[in-house]
């Protein structure tokens, strides 16, 4: 997927989960990242952050380390 289609879906689920307590929202997001993203959507995601992570929500950056560590 082009990276800058993956980061505006990424951080589109940032939006969604921003209205939570910060706790709920980053496992929220880490939640439907594992349950409803391909495993190869997630290594690129894991890979961009790697990367610097540029541009993407700092909840979804702390929901990504979740699901790498």
């Amino acid at each position: 997927m082009d990276a800058q289609v993956m980061i505006h879906k990424v951080n589109s689920i940032a939006q969604f989960f921003s209205a939570y307590p910060r706790e709920e929202a980053v496992a929220g997001i880490a939640d439907h990242l594992q349950r409803f993203w391909e495993p190869r959507m997630r290594r690129q995601l894991l890979e961009h952050l790697q990367q610097g992570g540029g541009e993407l929500n700092e909840l979804v950056i702390e929901a990504a380390q979740r699901l790498h560590g």
